[in-house]
């Protein structure tokens, strides 16, 4: 007698739940998939994962849902399973998830690293954080810089965005930055990867992990998983680091999955030590020791270099902050704003009586966001907002605090400088420290 398919809703926010369908139900029989649900990206919700992606299991696709619609879709499609697959939540936040599900009569699940991870040909170093805007890019940047002087060819692969058009972005490459207009990338998306490619660093993203994996481990000695959100990576890693905020002491132990990250971690890099109070990073540094004793710990921060200055000093000015870091990151302040203090701004313009269109849903989606402007850029619409609201604030000075070069996206109509920041360890251990190491161990000497 056949065994009985259960039906299975992925609740996600493209990625982490198209990499869980990808490794754990696309061929698996003994599951059918009904749908995905989508939270935190605008306008996914309506399209469907593709059947050229989905597998022979799934002529037709599957279709997204927004997650709003869960109890509804539970019942209506017979859900057994509803799977919880995205990132940077609070337990409450999973956990009310989870009442929602089993009210409605499904069984709610959580898939680990064993069940999802691949593993790959190559040595892999997995560079995570307990939060987005904990400081991670940097330091994969750093790991990569490291690494590229000991002669070693680097590739990272990127945490999905996939906004676009799936199957095109089924594997995506980006060493120019003539790939991001190629790929169409959104101002998230260029924030992850123009950091990247303006140092000379290969970068792949998209969708399908495991094909994108195959193609990295043609050009690399060594693959960098450079994570997103707070999520755990997708390669089985050979080496892991976490970075932790002391901005936020006690994230670490309270946010799912990155107290994951935490646990499983070799190496934890506690940033932004340079404007933290040490209260705040004693609290983080008795976590660590609480929960993964055995890793080594680098005291590192992320000092700040302004192109010019004297447009902050005196000036009234508009931050323009990294998007993800201050909405679903929930952080009240980031570089722009320490620049502005340091550089003696004589005011931060809040934004928001000069916001429009989808701007303004933003910061009524995320109250809280402080005297600052999220560089929101989903798509076409939000970047025509973002233009119109910057070239709308009557301000002196725009500071730009965004990973990428904002100009190059949007016309600004005033003066603007951009603030800059890599991660700089403080004493020792150092990151050269580990991954010296980690290259004798893994016979890489060159």
């Amino acid at each position: 007698m056949p065994v009985q398919k259960k039906n299975v809703i992925i609740i996600g926010a493209a990625g982490r739940d198209f990499h869980n369908f990808n490794t754990y139900f696309r061929d698996n029989e003994m599951y059918n998939v009904v749908a995905f649900t989508a939270a935190q990206i605008p306008d996914i919700d309506g399209r469907k994962y593709p059947s050229e992606l989905a597998g022979k299991l799934y002529p037709q696709g599957i279709p997204i849902h927004a997650e709003t619609d869960l109890v509804k879709l539970i019942r209506e499609l017979k859900a057994d399973i509803c799977v919880f697959s995205y990132s940077d939540v609070t337990y409450h936040k999973v956990m009310g998830v989870s009442a929602i599900v089993n009210a409605a009569g499904a069984d709610f699940m959580l898939l680990g690293p064993s069940q999802t991870q691949i593993k790959s040909t190559k040595p892999v170093i997995s560079v995570c954080a307990v939060r987005t805007g904990c400081g991670k890019s940097q330091t994969s940047r750093k790991v990569i810089e490291v690494l590229m002087e000991m002669g070693l060819k680097v590739v990272a692969v990127r945490h999905p965005m996939p906004y676009g058009n799936l199957v095109e972005q089924k594997v995506q490459r980006f060493a120019t930055v003539d790939d991001l207009k190629k790929h169409k990338c959104t101002i998230e998306e260029m924030e992850e990867y123009e950091p990247h490619v303006v140092r000379g660093n290969v970068i792949y993203a998209g969708v399908d992990y495991e094909a994108i994996l195959r193609e990295a481990e043609k050009e690399a000695d060594v693959v960098i998983w450079d994570g997103g959100n707070n999520d755990f990576s997708f390669y089985v890693p050979d080496l892991m680091i976490t970075v932790v905020d002391p901005h936020r002491p006690g994230n670490e132990l309270s946010y799912y999955p990155g107290e994951v990250t935490l646990r499983v971690a070799d190496v934890v890099v506690i940033n932004k030590m340079d404007s933290a109070s040490p209260e705040n990073i004693q609290t983080v540094r008795e976590n660590i020791e609480k929960v993964n004793p055995t890793a080594v710990v680098i005291d590192a921060a992320s000092p700040l270099t302004v192109h010019h200055p004297e447009l902050i000093k005196g000036k009234r000015v508009l931050v323009v902050e990294d998007g993800p870091t201050l909405t679903h990151g929930e952080m009240k302040l980031g570089a722009g704003t320490v620049a502005a203090r340091k550089y003696g701004a004589r005011e931060m313009v809040d934004p928001r009586p000069f916001v429009v269109g989808k701007l303004a849903e933003t910061f009524k989606t995320y109250p809280n966001i402080g005297t600052l402007l999220p560089a929101m850029g989903y798509g076409e619409q939000q970047i025509a907002d973002l233009e119109k609201t910057i070239n709308n604030t009557d301000c002196d000075t725009v500071v730009i605090a965004t990973p990428i070069d904002l100009q190059r996206i949007v016309k600004i109509n005033k003066p603007s400088t951009k603030v800059d920041y890599d991660l700089e360890e403080i004493g020792r251990p150092k990151l050269s420290d580990v991954l010296g190491d980690f290259v004798k161990k893994m016979n890489l000497v060159k």
